[in-house]
């Protein structure tokens, strides 16, 4: 067989190696048209041109804190994102796969990779619509910059309300959009940023408030409610998003879920109901459910690295600017 067409991999850095970060690196050990070069956490960054192996990354950073103490391409650096860019310009694309605290981190991300001068493909899988807000503002600096920019690409914003955005297709008009999804995790501590994220949408509290918890409120919060965490009307990117599409208006588009932090299993099926007039007038509702077997990783990093090799794809067109998940069919990647 020739390998004479075979486009070679896109090379893939990973921002945040908390619970996301990591199920990324083991997804991306399953892509040959992808390959997983770069890794930054708090305290470092590793990078290989060849390719970093996802197990010595994981092992290296649950026994000592960061991946800078990967010998012999780790580096240890407070300032680790900055000095990964600078380490690393032939990166072809960055998953941010990192907390939204404050509400303004990511975009303040993006802005390091424009004054950097680095050009390429950045995909988030934020979550509120205020922070994708700051960033559709960002439209015109990322364009003259030369970056792609897919925003809110996870499973909700994300897969779901790009399922929302194809089922709409069947109305004529759309009168609600209602997202709810089921997580289970065996540990919260896996996952403490979206934990906290995710306290920061309940009543009471605020992100800023629930950024300042320790581990130690955070646990005596979940001993309270059973480990299970009750969220509704979150402010979630799904309605900006499905708003900037042209689809249905933001105050019709909801948002909710039950997060149980102490049991693997799903509390309820994650689904998108988009409910509509058909054109002969008659009322009717989609219902696109994922299977309780898929994880919340599954979800989030599966259709993250779809949207990366989809702006790829712009990238090598010429296209810059920011995309959402509405937007943009996202490519399989194999």
């Amino acid at each position: 067989m020739s390998t004479a067409n075979i486009a070679p991999a896109i090379r893939v850095g990973v921002l945040g190696f908390g619970g996301l970060g990591q199920a990324a690196a083991k997804v991306l050990a399953g892509k040959g048209e992808m390959s997983l070069v770069a890794i930054a956490d708090q305290k470092g960054y590793a990078y290989a041109a060849e390719g970093l192996d996802f197990k010595d990354c994981i092992a290296t950073y649950q026994s000592q804190g960061s991946v800078g103490y990967l010998e012999p391409i780790g580096n240890l650096t407070n300032n680790s994102i900055q000095d990964l860019i600078d380490s690393a310009p032939s990166v072809d694309g960055y998953f941010l796969a990192l907390p939204n605290l404050p509400n303004d981190f990511i975009p303040s991300v993006a802005r390091q990779f424009i004054k950097s001068g680095w050009r390429g493909v950045l995909v988030d899988a934020i979550k509120r619509t205020s922070a994708v807000e700051q960033l559709i503002a960002m439209k015109d600096e990322l364009q003259a910059a030369g970056i792609t920019y897919m925003t809110g690409c996870g499973a909700t914003p994300g897969l779901l309300t790009a399922a929302a955005a194809l089922a709409a297709q069947s109305y004529a008009e759309i009168h609600q959009v209602e997202i709810t999804f089921g997580v289970g995790i065996a540990n919260w501590e896996a996952y403490r940023a979206t934990v906290r994220e995710d306290i920061g949408h309940m009543p009471g509290y605020t992100v800023e408030a629930a950024r300042a918890m320790t581990d130690a409120e955070v646990e005596a919060l979940l001993d309270k409610t059973n480990g299970v965490l009750t969220l509704t009307n979150m402010e979630h990117a799904d309605d900006v998003m499905l708003e900037l599409a042209g689809i249905v208006g933001r105050d019709r588009v909801t948002v909710g879920g039950v997060v149980d932090t102490r049991n693997p299993k799903k509390p309820l099926s994650t689904n998108v109901k988009v409910t509509g007039r058909t054109f002969e007038g008659k009322t009717s509702t989609h219902t696109f459910t994922l299977g309780d077997e898929t994880s919340m990783a599954a979800n989030v990093c599966g259709p993250a690295f779809g949207y990366l090799k989809a702006g790829k794809q712009l990238y090598q067109r010429g296209i810059y600017g920011i995309f959402t998940a509405a937007e943009i069919m996202p490519q399989f990647v194999r």
